[in-house]
């Protein structure tokens, strides 16, 4: 293992590379064409539901954005749209979307640059996320250090087979501003104007100068009405917020209630998948390994089973691991009380302890967003079968991950860059 140089990977969690080989460094997302994904769909159920499935391709569109133009083109409410998958904004992006109640003809009169919609079937339900069997990524990382370029892509190449630290990419906590963990433990608190003041408030480098300075009036004022000012028209989620707190003068709760519901429960468990970051990294720092189990450690089999390593199965769980039958997994703290059963659980209470947050304040934070926060497990590795070719300086690297599962997070293997290339 080697630990990573760069501040931002140390602030969410991200402290260590499971290679040692020097990066490769270049740049990520050139141009949206460098980075592809297509998701994997689980079978449609019923040719005569109510849902319209559709695949949508897009390129360089958030997907928040993308669904809200799609329904103001269907004259709809964006709510009767939902997927499986969130994908990236700078990104040529193919995956599926469930709407309800609309035909295959309205569908068809949707025209919007550099987005396609085509009707694949209906289903009795809509889509969820995590509703999908994968995604299939083609992604090319250009200008990258010449000197022993292959050397160090195949060594990767290889320890990416075995296993890398499966961490949330940065993407999770926010690209420009990784927010979105640090709104959500204040929203776990209960700190209602810290969340409002984080979100609106905090600014980073990488924005412009205006948007930094609006953004910090309002963390030094919390004057609504001047950030209702300063604030630019295409900030529409901070300008939702600072409008209501206008017209509602110290209503910070109802001022977050006016995000997307998706948007606010995945403040929330940002937080949750924060601590993952950090208790993964915990347990390499206690030089436990990613696929050597130890009494205690949870496992994650891939049809959906779980077991506990004891002592006295430790060495069926090695060989089960080894075979590629299951993966040993960390539990990620929610709403219901954990039993702590060997030393990752107990990193991950002490996490929670530190934090000043517990269950119940999960259990508060479902009632406030209307969606359960409960405990999940997550596998600590991440494999990826990975067809790397090399051009000059270019690198292209195809591969396929489970749903959930990060491609930034291979990439940063073979980058070992400043994670803002990755961006």
């Amino acid at each position: 293992m080697m630990p990573s140089p760069y501040p931002l990977e140390e602030e969410l969690g991200m402290r260590y590379y499971a290679s040692v080989t020097p990066g490769i460094g270049g740049r990520l997302r050139s141009s949206p064409e460098d980075f592809i994904v297509e998701e994997l769909p689980l079978p449609i159920s019923d040719p005569n539901g109510p849902y319209l499935i559709c695949r949508l391709t897009k390129t360089n569109w958030e997907l928040q954005r993308a669904v809200k133009e799609i329904a103001k083109r269907l004259g709809i409410s964006h709510r009767r749209i939902a997927w499986a998958g969130t994908k990236d904004k700078n990104a040529v992006t193919t995956q599926f979307i469930s709407i309800y109640d609309v035909t295959p003809e309205a569908v068809g009169q949707v025209h919007l640059k550099d987005i396609t919609l085509e009707v694949v079937g209906r289903s009795q339900h809509s889509l969820i996320l995590g509703c999908l069997a994968g995604n299939r990524f083609d992604i090319t990382i250009r200008d990258c250090i010449p000197e022993d370029l292959a050397e160090r892509v195949e060594a990767v190449t290889a320890v990416a087979a075995r296993g890398v630290p499966n961490y949330y990419g940065l993407q999770r906590f926010g690209v420009v501003r990784p927010v979105t963990h640090l709104v959500g433990e204040r929203i776990l608190k209960g700190d209602y104007e810290g969340a409002v003041a984080t979100y609106v408030g905090r600014a980073y480098p990488r924005e412009s100068e205006a948007v930094r300075q609006a953004r910090t009036r309002f963390a030094e004022t919390r004057d609504p009405r001047a950030a209702l000012a300063d604030l630019p028209v295409q900030m529409t989620y901070e300008r939702s917020m600072v409008n209501h707190l206008v017209a509602n003068p110290g209503d910070y709760a109802g001022a977050l209630r006016v995000l997307p519901p998706k948007l606010l429960s995945l403040l929330v468990s940002a937080f949750q998948s924060y601590l993952f970051n950090c208790a993964l990294s915990s347990r390499i720092e206690a030089g436990l390994t990613l696929t050597e189990p130890e009494a205690g450690d949870r496992l994650l089999f891939s049809n959906g089973r779980e077991d506990i390593v004891s002592a006295r199965n430790r060495q069926a769980a090695l060989l089960q691991i080894r075979r590629g039958r299951c993966r040993i997994a960390l539990f990620i703290s929610g709403a219901e009380p954990v039993t702590s059963h060997g030393p990752m659980d107990e990193i991950m209470q002490d996490l929670m302890q530190k934090s000043g947050v517990n269950a119940g304040d999960f259990e508060h934070a479902s009632r406030f967003v209307a969606t359960k926060f409960a405990g999940v497990l997550r596998p600590i590795s991440l494999s990826a079968d990975v067809q790397a070719e090399i051009s000059d300086t270019s690198v292209r690297l195809r591969f396929t991950l489970p749903p959930g599962h990060y491609a930034t997070t291979v990439c940063r293997e073979y980058m070992k860059a400043d994670p803002y290339m990755m961006i």
